[in-house]
């Protein structure tokens, strides 16, 4: 073998190597493996229902404990 032929070899063994590091950031947050990625919002009536439906569970609590 070579030596053109075993640095090639090299370098396809080297990019495949590059290429499962570089998914394995992805997964674990975009760019340079830091932070989550992009910030979710919600919208006003998300929130409005999420807020509505805590409310009634305290609710609940509350009115179980003034009857126990």
């Amino acid at each position: 073998m070579d030596i053109l032929s075993a640095l090639k070899s090299e370098a396809s063994k080297l990019q495949k190597q590059l290429n499962s590091i570089n998914s394995a950031i992805g997964v674990l947050g975009g760019k340079n493996g830091v932070g989550r990625g992009k910030k979710r919002h919600m919208s006003a009536s998300a929130r409005a229902r999420i807020a509505k439906a805590q409310r009634a569970r305290w609710a609940k609590v509350r009115a179980t404990k003034r009857n126990a």
